[in-house]
Formats: structure tokens, sequence, C-alpha cells
């Protein structure tokens, strides 16, 4: 497990977490499976121990997280700021989970900074900023939820604290960010912490089919259309692209989480190394870039698209046109070609 020095000791923080204290939980914008289950996760196991607590997200998140136990007592930032504000202002403890700089968080950010309360980071991306007072953090780790349940188990020694409901979001988080538990770093420490949870009361095919089966029509024929119309395929560098416009994004009525796995779908394709999902937003080009083996999806995020994320899943933006960013993309793969081709 890997650490740096913290500011404030496991033994502190124990302490202030032995008697009630205000505490808010926050997790990046456009929160995923692990970025809710961890939360959810860490905030049902908290309620037990008395504390006054409150989850905070920067941003809407699929609809198809919302089934998660305590969904109704989250504040979305952007709908509720001067509630969420005054949560942060009077917090004595606040938890970023699944993110580890405070852009990623937004507007929220800044008010995190400026809170008096101890900030505590638990998460597993690469080069953490130097804004908590503890800090649980493992790059190894395959997903924040994993890390949660590390902190509950491990550090606080208090797996009895992790009811059915814990489990739940737990096993969301592990399953989402480990592809279900496809990825290398779905180790085989992964799966027996999952298979504790089940043991605990997650009930792995509901929540399998409450993520994953739970799409809109509407969700259902942008993905076929994506697939059928906007899947480019460089068979020269391994890769796929699929690009869409913000206006093809209004005529399938997407909403939050409609995007999300479609990048998957360009690197099944047999030979793809390298894939990118590139997405005309109101504000910015996104994009989705993700790899197999030991090509690095974050390094291309890192160094031409102002963002980052792991080896084998990563993002990045632009303020460029769509198909300038495109064809920035497409640029660069010559000088991963010996890498793609290998």
């Amino acid at each position: 497990m890997q650490r740096l020095k913290n500011m404030l000791t496991l033994t502190e923080l124990k302490s202030l977490l032995a008697t009630p204290q205000r505490i808010v939980i926050t997790t990046h914008h456009k929160p995923d499976g692990d970025a809710m289950g961890s939360s959810l996760g860490l905030y049902g196991y908290l309620i037990q121990k008395g504390h006054h607590v409150k989850v905070i997200t920067p941003t809407d998140y699929p609809s198809f997280l919302h089934w998660m136990p305590n969904n109704g007592e989250v504040i979305i930032f952007t709908e509720e700021q001067e509630q969420a504000a005054r949560l942060v202002e009077e917090a004595s403890i606040i938890f970023c989970l699944d993110f580890n700089t405070l852009s990623r968080i937004n507007e929220l950010g800044e008010l995190v900074r400026a809170a008096q309360a101890k900030k505590i980071m638990i998460d597993h991306h690469l080069e953490p900023e130097d804004f908590d007072d503890y800090r649980h953090w493992d790059i190894n780790a395959c997903a924040a939820a994993q890390l949660v349940y590390d902190f509950i188990a491990n550090q606080l020694e208090d797996v009895a604290g992790i009811n059915k409901d814990v489990a739940s979001c737990l096993y969301t988080g592990i399953m989402t960010d480990s592809g279900s538990f496809r990825f290398p770093s779905a180790t085989s420490e992964v799966y027996r912490i999952a298979a504790n949870l089940i043991d605990l009361g997650a009930e792995h095919w509901k929540i399998h089919q409450l993520v994953y089966d739970n799409a809109s029509e509407d969700r259902l024929r942008f993905l076929g259309y994506c697939l059928s119309n906007k899947l480019e395929v460089l068979r020269e560098y391994n890769t796929a692209i699929i690009t869409v416009t913000k206006e093809e994004l209004a005529r399938y009525n997407s909403a939050t989480g409609d995007t999300e796995g479609v990048v998957n779908y360009a690197l099944s394709i047999n030979g793809i190394r390298l894939a990118a999902l590139i997405i005309e937003r109101t504000d910015k080009v996104k994009l989705s870039v993700r790899s197999t083996g030991d090509f690095p999806a974050n390094e291309i995020c890192k160094k031409y698209f102002n963002g980052g994320g792991h080896r084998n899943a990563a993002g990045g933006a632009s303020d460029k046109p769509l198909n300038e960013v495109v064809e920035d993309f497409k640029a660069l793969l010559k000088d991963y070609k010996n890498q793609l081709i290998a």
C-alpha cells in the first residue's frame, strides 16, 4: 500500500471519529459507479457511528446509479450551491473520494480548499495534489471503493460496520471500476474483498443488473448509431475512434451516463490496442481513452489533452473544435506506432 507522510496520524483520525462530527463526503464531477459507490458506502458506515454526514457531488450523475442505498441524501452542488457551501464551511471533516486534485470537483474545489475541516483523501489516481491532511492512497488499487473497504475493515478495524447497504455500495464501486473484474487491477485480493462483500449482504447479480441492464431506449439506439456510423478503425495503428457531435447527443436525448462504456466497444475489436471516444460538449471537447496491455493511455491524455488517469483508462479535454481535436489525436499516433503494432 503506497502512502505518503500524513499530517494527521491514523491514531489522531480515529480519535476524531470516536465522537460525532459534521462530515462532508465529496467526489469528482460527473461521478461514476466507483465515485458514488465509495461515497455512499462510506456515508452508510459513518451514519451508523452517530456522525452528521452529507454527500455532495459537484454535478449530477447517471440515473442507473440512483438505486443505491441513501442516494436520496445526496446534494448536487450545481443544484443546491448555497446549502452545499454552508455544509462545507461548517464541516469538521471532509472526505475526498476517487479524486486527488481539487480541479476535479470544479467550483466546489476552492470551497474545500478554504474550509477549516480536516481533509481526508481516499484515492487511487496518479500524482495527488497536496491539499489533504490524511491520505489513504494506492495507485495499484482497482477502485476507490476498494480503499474505502480497506479503510473501514483494516485501518479502522471495524469490518462489523459494513452492513448490507455499505457492502452493496462498495461492491458497485469495485465492480464498475474493475470492468466487472476483467481489468488487470482485479487481483486475487480484489476477488477476496468482493467475496467478503457478498458475504456481508451485497447481491452481486442484482447489482450487475441494476447497473448494466437498465438502459433507456434512447441510450441503446445512441449506442447502435455510434457503432454503425461513427466508428473509425485505423488498422495501421491498431486504434479505433468514435466521434460524437453536440447535435448527435441532442438527437438521442443523451442524458448523463449515456456515453459511459461506449469507448469499450471500440476497444473490443480484435487487434485494437487503443480506443478513443471524442465528444463535443457544450463547453469543451471531452476524450475518454482506453488501451490494452502496457500502452499508456494516461500519457496521451496528460501530454496532449490536459488530462490523465490510469494506464489503461484515462480522460482529457480540449478547447479546440471537434474536428481539430480528432486530427490532433490521429497525428500523435505516429509517435506511438511501434508500441501500438508491437
